[in-house]
């Protein structure tokens, strides 16, 4: 018997539709997508990503329905929420 697949939410990932697996972290729904990257570094311009992973090091900054500087690495996944990096579409 096959195991059936984990439930998914729906979120909005830089604005466009994106189903991912319930409970998971914003990074790990990000990195699921496809991405890359969560933010450009300022002033070097580099691209940014998860690091630390549990949310000491700020690098997984996104916004989250508006709020700025929400930790992706330890916010896990909700349905409808609205998740933009300052990246726009990086793959």
């Amino acid at each position: 018997m096959t195991p059936a697949p984990p439930p998914t939410v729906s979120v909005l990932l830089d604005r466009e539709p994106t189903d991912v697996p319930a409970g998971v972290s914003i990074a790990a729904a990000v990195a699921l997508a496809g991405r890359r990257a969560l933010r450009t570094s300022r002033p070097s311009g580099e691209l940014r990503a998860v690091f630390c992973g549990m949310g000491s090091c700020h690098e997984c900054v996104v916004t989250v329905d508006g709020v700025r500087g929400v930790r992706a690495c330890i916010t896990p996944v909700a349905p409808g929420m609205r998740i933009d990096t300052d990246q726009g579409v990086v793959r």
